[in-house]
């Protein structure tokens, strides 16, 4: 029996299984295992992603591309900084764990210079074509040359004939590390500088392209030298590198070509799964053959995505599937790989950074002299040939990839490789502040401005020509599909209708207007109104936002958006014209604002969209009504999830409110509209001020179609102490409401003296006397406009409260009218300028009233009193702010 025993517990014992209990049995994680290599390589992903990441977010603030905190981030955690502590690299970046790092960077380079490859559209050389040409081929032959020279002093200094450095090849590797323009830190300098719609940034990304072609073909021919054994060998690799890029760029090109229109690929602007894998087989495959061949891997990654078409924004989707992973995962390994080849502790002399002087002199001055006085000679003036050469003169990833190849073929020993990671830092570093230096804001001219002509000069002179001051020409903002549905509902009210009928309804008016002076009022031909689309996207991190401005022409005419709304407005009767603009988020305003310079916009419309649910919170919904897209602002409890819900949102209309040149209106849209309706009412609660007359004005113009009809109310405030804007004094409560918000600073406005103020209090008596005294004349236009509009006044010592019961009222009768259910739009100024009123203290009251107590300033700032008021008391109607121009203080019409 003991014996048997003994034998069954000797069989387990052998059976046992390795130990698995990780960190609970006492493993430490950052031991490399050859059989299980993931939980170090975690680490080290890690490390790599939060450094550089962290750099990258402080130098974003100073306009730098991200390449510059990748390669500080390899340095940093190289030998020169991390290394130097005890036991660090061989914990984290120990020897036994390079390979599987290596491979992954590989990868990952790999699929970059494919995105590479992807950017580069040759059918941008077509613009500027003898420019662009001369700036490449000078940016090209005397860079080579002086970096050829260059290596001759390089090589007598720091390589020994014991090294066994072949002279010709160790020139070759120093003239292409100085002569090579980064493509893709050029297309992120040019699209965050706002240039790709300038002649300079057009020259510069053409010559880009084309010293980027020739540039690989260099490296191509650099790696086929040094890995040949022989020149025989070498000619063969090159003959094969040639037969294949033609195989690859010439049938490849036209099946891939023919596969995606065969799938609908193309014609729907994104890959299908087949399509998707497709590609990355032939990345892959191109990768592996000319790695077999003896060139680098990373050139048929290159050459693989030239032969994606470009047609339709088909690459710009294929970039957004790929670059999350490639840039922010993988390719910060091979930044921080040559990091850990770098040790500026080696650099310890004074010739040594002597000659690190010399490097950077003659790299920048080399390419900065010969792209800049090419430039000058082909009719630039000094500013713009001054920004042409210090665009074309930065580094980046493309001189690192050169440098590690000539590392690894031992042309380069780690002090030079050094000295020229630390020139490529300082040149890239250099790039951005020189081309700011050379060509500021103020003196560049953007082809879309030359092309508009006068711009907002134009503005006045279009509405000087124009009856009763009507506004013809609108410039509307789309920064989301979902403002759509905003945007149509304002827009389809913004054309005349044109009836073939007069109406026994406006013959007298028609009548009094001919005894005025209007000839033929009814037949008169009505201005046409034009809509000036201005579609924004952000410009982000990612490649494909940069491509996505490249291509912003040609995406103007595919975009989704932009095409809806185009087919909306010709429906309606409206001239549409569109422009795409991709900019960083915070200079949106800034953008809407030239936009309007540009096209000479009476009036600028931002949808503000309407929230949306989920589909299990959509009963909720539905009892609960309306839709508010200040729900988020004013911390109801809602399941609304929308991202205009947000402060940021908000501080972006009010920086659009205190920029614009023109009129604003900003539309709410609370989701109140009523199902089949096409008849609207609008309302206006009149308090007075420049805000208020222009919401009056633009009332009386939407009611001239015979389905718009409108209640005016003029509202007197009757408490005897009622305060000026200058007198008011907020109690604990509102002085809580008002300035409890991190939000940016107001947009505050210069307190009125009293001319001012009697000038804009007799503004409103004479707009309100014309548009309510039975005798005044008006065209035939404006009569019937009037006929439809009923104006009555109230007093009242709540005024926002009175307003709000108004409009609950105004609500309520347009679902009860069953024959003809209305929309109920509300007008309001807000009258954040020479307000008559003071309201903040009521609006505080409403407001914790409400529940909301907790609610953010950035609502009355954005929205004024009276919105807000409006939007606290929950009121269900959509509501259309107004803000007039600030030239326009005393307006009346």
């Amino acid at each position: 029996m003991g014996e048997f025993s003994d034998q069954i517990i000797s069989l387990l014992r052998r059976a046992k299984a390795p130990e698995q209990g990780g960190i609970i049995s006492g493993e430490n994680p950052a031991t490399y295992d050859a059989s299980d290599p993931f939980p170090l390589w975690v680490i080290q992903l890690i490390i790599i992603i939060a450094t550089t990441q962290f750099l990258s977010l402080i130098l974003s603030r100073i306009r730098q591309p991200r390449v510059i905190a990748e390669v500080i981030g390899g340095v940093i955690l190289g030998p020169t900084v991390m290394g130097r502590i005890p036991g660090f690299r061989s914990t984290i970046f120990p020897n036994e764990g390079m390979p599987s790092l290596t491979l992954t960077s590989t990868i990952g380079l790999v699929l970059f210079l494919f995105l590479v490859g992807l950017e580069i559209d040759t059918r941008l050389l077509k613009r500027n074509i003898i420019a662009s040409t001369s700036v490449s081929i000078a940016g090209l032959i005397i860079p080579l040359g002086l970096g050829a020279a260059l290596g001759v002093a390089v090589y007598n200094h720091y390589v020994s004939p014991s090294d066994s450095v072949n002279f010709g090849h160790f020139l070759l590797f120093i003239a292409v590390a100085v002569g090579i323009t980064a493509f893709p830190v050029l297309c992120r300098i040019l699209t965050e500088l706002k240039l790709l719609d300038t002649e300079v940034g057009l020259v510069t990304l053409s010559a880009g392209i084309g010293n980027d072609v020739v540039g690989w073909i260099l490296l191509a021919l650099t790696v086929a030298l040094v890995n040949a054994s022989s020149g025989l060998t070498a000619l063969w690799v090159l003959l094969s590198s040639a037969g294949y890029t033609i195989f690859l760029l010439l049938p490849v090109k036209w099946a891939y070509r023919w596969l995606a229109k065969r799938t609908g690929s193309l014609e729907q602007g994104t890959p299908t799964p087949f399509m998707m894998t497709v590609t990355l087989i032939i990345v892959f495959f191109s990768a592996f053959f000319t790695d077999i061949i003896g060139v680098h891997p990373i050139f048929g990654g290159f050459l693989a995505g030239l032969l994606v078409p470009h047609d339709n924004g088909y690459s710009i989707s294929i970039m957004e599937k790929l670059e999350d992973l490639v840039s922010l995962t993988l390719l910060p390994i091979y930044f921080i790989l040559s990091g850990l080849k770098t040790d500026l502790g080696l650099l310890n002399t004074g010739t040594d950074w002597g000659y690190v002087v010399l490097i950077c002199l003659v790299a920048f001055t080399s390419k900065f002299l010969s792209c800049g006085i090419a430039a000058y000679y082909n009719g630039f003036n000094w500013r713009e040939a001054g920004a042409i050469g210090s665009l074309m003169s930065c580094k980046g990833l493309v001189e690192l990839i050169v440098l590690n190849i000539g590392l690894q073929a031992q042309i380069l020993s780690q002090k030079t490789f050094s000295m020229f990671v630390v020139h490529a830092l300082i040149i890239t570093f250099m790039t951005t502040p020189l081309v700011l230096l050379f060509y500021p804001a103020k003196y560049r001219v953007h082809e879309k401005a030359s092309r508009t002509g006068a711009g907002i000069e134009n503005a006045a002179n279009v509405q000087d020509t124009l009856d009763d001051g009507k506004k013809t020409k609108f410039a509307i903002v789309l920064d989301k599909i979902e403002a759509l549905p905003s945007a149509m509902t304002l827009t389809q009210l913004l054309q005349y209708p044109y009836s073939p009928f007069v109406s026994s309804e406006t013959s007298s008016i028609d009548e009094k207007a001919i005894e005025a002076g209007f000839s033929n009022p009814q037949r008169a031909p009505r201005p046409a109104v034009v809509v000036e689309v201005l579609r924004l996207m952000e410009l982000t991190s990612r490649a494909s936002a940069v491509l996505r401005s490249q291509q912003a022409d040609a995406l103007v005419h595919n975009d989704p958006v932009v095409s809806i709304y185009r087919t909306f407005g010709k429906i309606h009767n409206l001239k549409v014209s569109a422009s795409l603009s991709v900019v960083n988020f915070d200079e949106f305003p800034e953008t809407i604002s030239r936009h309007v310079q540009d096209t000479g916009s009476q009036m600028v419309i931002i949808p503000w969209p309407r929230g949306t649910t989920s589909v299990l919170d959509e009963k909720s919904q539905e009892q609960i009504g309306v839709r508010n897209p200040f729900d988020g602002i004013f911390h109801w409890a809602t399941t609304v999830q929308d991202q205009t819900s947000s402060v940021v949102y908000s501080e972006y209309i009010r920086k659009v409110f205190a920029q614009s040149p023109s009129d604003i209106a900003l539309f709410v849209d609370r989701g109140s509209n009523t199902d089949g309706t096409s008849h609207q009412h609008l309302f206006l609660a009149f308090f007075g001020g420049p805000d208020d007359r222009l919401a009056l004005s633009f009332l009386v113009q939407l009611c001239e179609r015979s389905t718009v009809t409108a209640t005016v109310v003029r509202i007197n405030k009757t408490e005897a102490s009622s305060t000026r804007t200058s007198d008011v004094n907020l109690g604990p409560e509102a002085s809580a409401f008002y300035h409890n918000t991190v939000a940016a600073a107001d947009t505050v406005y210069g307190q009125p003296n009293t001319q001012t103020r009697l000038s804009s209090d007799t503004a409103d008596n004479i707009l309100w006397d014309r548009y309510t005294r039975s005798n005044e004349v008006h065209s035939p236009a404006v009569g019937t406009a009037l006929s439809r509009i009923s104006f009555h006044t109230e007093s009242s010592s709540t005024p926002l409260r009175r307003v709000s019961q108004l409009v609950k009222d105004e609500a309520a009768a347009c679902v009860a009218d069953l024959s003809e259910q209305k929309t109920l739009i509300v007008l309001a100024g807000r009258s954040r300028r020479l307000a008559v009123e003071s309201l903040s203290d009521e609006l505080s009251a409403l407001v914790l009233e409400s529940g909301a107590s907790e609610a953010s300033s950035s609502v009355p700032r954005t929205l004024g009193n009276v919105g807000a008021a409006l939007v606290a008391t929950s009121v269900s109607a959509s509501l259309l702010i107004l803000q007039a121009s600030p030239v326009d203080d005393t307006r009346f019409y």
